[in-house]
């Protein structure tokens, strides 16, 4: 877990983050002390396969409860473009040498998924981006040597 540093998180993010946790609280810990209860009912705690597992389950639980607590304790919520600049929340395309061009919702490291094109303001085309304007060259420097690009829309 992160200390004493700041956790950038988009609107978004910070509202699933926010329904996760609800829904531990409100679901999934109720349901996990019953489950509790069930097995003690059960009589022999020492070979009882029930009770551990939803001791297991419990102690999961409470984990994940006290990171998503911190997380948003420790968040700011960013919110996108600023006078057209690049920015977390920013919704981006990127123009290639090559002639392609990929679009890229830039994000903070926690919320980072390349799959769906959610790319993290620490990554290579992230930090090159960060504060630039549509039209603008931009430098990336990758693990493989930097390359330049075009930023070519800004939202």
């Amino acid at each position: 877990m992160q200390n004493e540093e700041t956790i950038i998180l988009t609107p978004k993010g910070y509202l699933e983050l926010e329904q996760e946790l609800q829904e531990l609280k409100t679901v999934v810990r109720p349901r996990v002390i019953k489950d509790l209860k069930d097995a003690r009912a059960q009589g022999d705690l020492s070979e009882n396969s029930d009770y551990d597992a939803a001791r297991n389950e419990q102690a999961q639980v409470e984990a994940r409860i006290k990171e998503l607590e911190f997380k948003l304790e420790h968040s700011t919520i960013a919110e996108g473009s600023s006078k057209g600049a690049a920015n977390v929340g920013s919704t981006i395309t990127i123009l290639y040498d090559d002639g392609e061009t990929e679009e890229y919702e830039l994000v903070g490291s926690m919320e980072a998924d390349p799959l769906e094109n959610k790319i993290s303001n620490e990554s290579p085309i992230g930090k090159a981006v960060i504060g630039h304007k549509k039209g603008d060259k931009i430098v990336v420097e990758s693990p493989n040597g930097s390359y330049e690009a075009i930023l070519e829309d800004v939202r």
